[in-house]
């Protein structure tokens, strides 16, 4: 049952000696997190570099109650579950490589919504900070009404995001660094409340998981993993939206930083983004839609007839559909979203339809059909 499956894989993730990586590898070795929990001794014979104490672990029946009460808080509190083969588990963030297997959320935005960026910076942001971030989602949601906003409810910059994507009617996401069953801080709660009409709160962590400062770096990867961009505001020397843009260019996401003046203190990140080439220099919210080719998107020419393509398997097929309702093309994010194939598939499957003289690639993560 499915619920079974929400069940052993959050017990998965919380067993000590296993991890991430591990976890990941177990899941794609035998397929299901319940006959990894209910059948622990067996795979340690099968597997080499079983680990013993992960063993005893899952097979300790105070987890199992752990997580049964877990699932209990979340079914209680309208928080969903999602593990990492569920349909509305975040599709960016399941191509990344250390992603959670079990995230819970609360609200009503799409996690698989076609636009979504994520907006960080410094906690001590300036009026300069504010009124760029500001000054930019608004200009966002005239080009692309449809986008959702990410964040991590912090101080500064990450909260003025939040805020002003509900002053826009705009869906906005904080993603938390503990458990649903408080807000850090404490002075956001009006905010986070806001947002779970308008969007959502999304974790990793299980309830009663306190807002430590190792969280709050795990915090970001989950914030540069689940968007198509990551856009730095305002950021000192050194700090968490640093880490956060590291993290996107590991996940070959594209980074955009706002620059400031050299003399300034919280600027000095932003600039440093820039000049070593790690995020694309940005001013306006029309730069940032052009280098996502998001303005290609929203064009609607007239369809283009044209013959069935020979020769083609069903996941080509299903590529060339999607292609065929925009006749300027779609961006690879987009198609992952949509075909709901693996990014790794994918590549290997544009590029074959590449081979054929079906599609095109162009600038910017573009494929369009050939006409």
């Amino acid at each position: 049952m499915k619920e079974d499956e929400h069940l052993y894989t959050l017990i998965l993730s919380r067993t000590p000696g296993i991890g991430l990586i591990g976890a990941h590898h177990l899941l794609s070795t035998v397929g299901n997190a319940k006959d990894i929990v209910l059948h622990a001794k067996e795979l340690a014979r099968e597997i080499p570099g079983f680990p013993d104490k992960a063993v005893e672990a899952l097979c300790r029946p105070d987890l199992l109650q752990l997580c049964e009460a877990e699932l209990s808080f979340a079914e209680k509190n309208g928080i969903q579950c999602l593990i990492h083969s569920d349909n509305a588990y975040p599709s960016r963030l399941r191509e990344c490589p250390d992603a959670p297997i079990a995230l819970f959320y609360k609200g009503n935005a799409d996690l698989n919504s076609l636009h979504i960026v994520s907006i960080v910076g410094t906690r001590h942001a300036t009026d300069y900070g504010k009124e760029t971030c500001s000054r930019f989602i608004h200009e966002l949601k005239e080009l692309m009404p449809d986008v959702i906003i990410v964040s991590g409810l912090a101080y500064g910059i990450d909260v003025q995001a939040h805020r002003a994507a509900l002053e826009n009617g705009l869906a906005t996401i904080g993603v938390l660094a503990h458990g649903l069953d408080r807000i850090y801080p404490a002075t956001h709660r009006r905010t986070a409340v806001e947002m779970l009409e308008q969007g959502g709160l999304l974790t990793e962590f299980t309830s009663g998981t306190n807002p430590d400062k190792q969280n709050f770096v795990k915090r970001n990867r989950i914030v540069a993993g689940i968007s198509d961009a990551t856009i730095v505001v305002e950021s000192a020397e050194k700090g968490g939206s640093l880490i956060t843009a590291d993290i996107a260019e590991s996940y070959h996401k594209d980074c955009f930083a706002f620059p400031g003046r050299i003399s300034d203190t919280f600027s000095i990140g932003c600039n440093n983004l820039i000049r070593q080439n790690k995020a694309a220099l940005l001013q306006h919210a029309e730069d940032f839609v052009k280098a996502m080719c998001w303005d290609v998107e929203n064009k609607k020419p007239e369809a283009i007839q044209r013959q069935l393509f020979p020769d083609l398997s069903p996941d080509e097929t299903k590529i060339v559909q999607l292609l065929e309702k925009e006749p300027e093309g779609k961006q690879i994010n987009t198609l992952v979203v949509e075909s709901n194939i693996a990014i790794n598939r994918l590549t290997g499957i544009l590029f074959e339809l590449e081979m054929k003289g079906v599609i095109r690639a162009m600038a910017g993560g573009m494929y369009k059909l050939l006409a």
